[in-house]
């Protein structure tokens, strides 16, 4: 099973990604969308108990049919802050997918690679600790800047660091909603990760990937507080 440490606090947490930052591959296109598995990956928490539930779900790229699926709970060890979510979410997101009976080929977070404060988000974090491709698809606007696509499913718009890098694409995968925001975790590229986005996405806003995954968690979390609340009860 991949291991992550947890850091004693905010210092050493932003160390941990100076370092492992180093390690992301960046000059990878990966695998052809539509093509092999791919995973989706969320988690869901219950603050009140610290309790946070993890699922993988794994699906046949080309028809979109779940093929394997698993879910992990854990605890909550570390606060939350802006730019430091992985540590509180990737432990329990490595035991969901180490679960799994299958490979979980490319996977897509509910979150940010390079499109991220330091360059490292929840995206490029997964891939290094699992050496997995992986590619971040995030539901709002984080740490940059872009301008509104064009109208039509497929049109994109760069998403821009401070510095001026282009560290995304602000992508509409359905005519006339609002966009969703790609980037690059680990051994792929940005063409690619939009590719991957927009096969998964044939019908609604948000990746298949991450639609059956937030069900998953939900739902395992949902258990999981029932399980404390009875336990707790005896």
């Amino acid at each position: 099973m991949t291991t992550i440490r947890t850091p004693a606090d905010e210092a050493e947490a932003r160390a941990i990604q100076d370092e492992l930052r180093e390690r992301v591959v960046l000059d990878e296109e990966g695998p052809a969308a539509g093509t092999g598995l791919v995973t989706g990956v969320d988690v869901a928490y219950d603050d009140e108990r610290d309790i946070v539930a993890a699922a993988a779900v794994v699906l046949d790229a080309a028809t979109l049919a779940v093929v394997d699926e698993a879910t992990a709970v854990g605890r909550v060890d570390f606060p939350y802050v802006p730019g430091l979510l992985a540590f509180r979410e990737i432990p329990t997101v490595l035991a969901a997918l180490d679960a799994l009976t299958s490979d979980p080929g490319v996977v897509v977070c509910d979150g940010y690679g390079r499109a991220h404060p330091r360059r490292f988000g929840l995206a490029s974090h997964l891939g290094v600790l699992t050496g997995l491709p992986v590619i971040g698809v995030a539901k709002n606007p984080f740490t940059f800047s872009y301008e509104q696509p064009g109208p039509r499913r497929g049109d994109f718009s760069p998403l821009f660091a401070d510095d001026g890098e282009e560290v995304g694409r602000a992508l509409r995968t359905q005519d006339g909603v609002k966009p969703v925001f790609v980037s690059v975790g680990h051994r792929t590229g940005l063409d690619a990760a939009c590719a991957h986005t927009l096969r998964l996405a044939p019908d609604f806003r948000l990746p298949e990937t991450t639609r059956r995954a937030d069900t998953l968690c939900r739902r395992a979390l949902s258990a999981a507080v029932e399980a404390t609340g009875t336990a707790s009860g005896n």
